[in-house]
């Protein structure tokens, strides 16, 4: 079997900024138009038709994402302005052959912003959030901070974007579009074209989620640890207060009084809203595992009508942002560090629920980049829509 092609990335890992005061990052020069010599592409994407883009957040992984993002998919702008705490502000950055100064993020800094990027935290999007729409900005919101709100749509593009079809750039009208959480994302990617053809009634995930989710700090938490680890020292105990590496843990949210975590309720609960379905039963099980920016999700469904296996990876293999992987001969199927780097959500060990009588369940496993699909592709996917 022919192992599928995932849309890759030549871009380095997503800068960290530490205690360096310069960045450089693919450089696109000021055109519509695509060059390429056969080894490198020439991305286009400054045009004084396209928005004003702002993003705050920038120094961190998914802000870092964002550029790397807005980069590759030539995403049209006319002006782009880096927010940040500040103690990041006046930091210097290179990005398609500018150089910015990141600012630090304040009230006055949405005037004449198009499209603003939020991933700082729900605290900083509570706050500033509303601030940036009041000032004529749409704002696409990485946190959880306005995901339930029923006037706010919660957008997966491949899944619902008839969710903010009524939002557009043009129209003159700002508004407020949530990202759902990372595991919610890489989940519904794959389960949605299923519950579109045979109806879930119920669905049972365990997720195995990767360092990435905690940010840029627990990233390099862990590949210290592994370094300590293995030199026969103690392992730095900054992010999780417990080691890191070769181990897996409950997932660090806090626990709630049914005994869920936050991170597993917002499976539950961003799933029905995406989907417009309060009676789907929805259980979940989120474990932090030693992996460093790919998610990887056990989901078990059960369907209202019978859905076989085979018909269920042919609805897959032509979903859109899936790849399937699913070889049972070579035992080879979906892995985070394949996913890492690369915009399509993997799935893969596609078959019967031999604990349902017929073809009324499935399992699938999947696989997708947390920095990525689950947060900074998804969100510019959202903002490309606007446009």
């Amino acid at each position: 079997m022919k192992p599928p092609t995932l849309s890759f990335h030549h871009h380095l890992h997503t800068p960290f900024l530490h205690n360096t005061t310069n960045l450089s990052l693919p450089r696109p020069t000021p055109s519509a138009s695509r060059l390429s010599n056969g080894l490198f592409t020439v991305r286009m994407s400054l045009r004084e038709d396209g928005p004003s883009v702002a993003i705050v957040g920038v120094t961190g992984a998914v802000g870092q994402e964002f550029l790397s993002v807005l980069s590759d998919r030539d995403f049209p702008y006319r002006s782009l302005k880096l927010l940040a705490s500040k103690r990041s502000a006046g930091k210097s950055l290179t990005f398609e052959g500018h150089d910015y100064t990141v600012e630090e993020l304040t009230e006055n800094s949405f005037e004449n912003v198009d499209i603003a990027l939020f991933s700082a935290g729900g605290s900083i999007s509570k706050k500033f959030g509303p601030i940036a729409v009041e000032r004529g900005s749409v704002v696409v919101d990485n946190s959880s901070a306005f995901r339930m709100d029923e006037k706010i749509p919660l957008v997966i593009p491949e899944v619902n974007p008839e969710a903010m079809e009524h939002i557009k750039l043009k129209s003159g009208k700002s508004a407020l579009i949530a990202n759902p959480n990372c595991s919610t994302i890489i989940c519904l990617m794959a389960a949605t074209p299923l519950h579109r053809r045979a109806k879930v009634t119920r669905m049972v995930v365990s997720t195995y989620q990767a360092a990435s989710g905690a940010g840029a700090a627990a990233m390099e938490e862990l590949e210290q640890q592994t370094r300590e680890v293995l030199e026969g020292k103690e392992p730095t105990c900054k992010i999780f207060k417990q080691q890191y590496a070769f181990n897996l843990f409950s997932h660090n949210a806090p626990i709630l009084s049914n005994g869920y975590n936050e991170e597993e309720m917002k499976l539950v609960k961003e799933t029905r809203k995406i989907w417009n379905d309060m009676n789907v039963k929805v259980t979940a099980t989120c474990i932090r595992v030693p992996v460093m920016r790919a998610h990887a999700e056990s989901v078990n469904l059960q369907f209202e009508n019978p859905l076989d296996e085979d018909t269920a990876r042919e609805i897959l293999s032509n979903a859109p942002g899936l790849v399937v992987i699913d070889d049972r001969t070579a035992n080879y199927f979906p892995t985070p560090l394949e996913v890492s780097n690369k915009d399509d959500v993997a799935v893969g060990r596609i078959r019967r629920d031999a604990s349902q009588d017929g073809n009324y369940g499935l399992e699938i496993f999947v696989c997708g980049d947390q920095i990525r699909k689950g947060a900074a592709l998804n969100a510019v996917q959202i903002a490309e829509k606007l446009l």
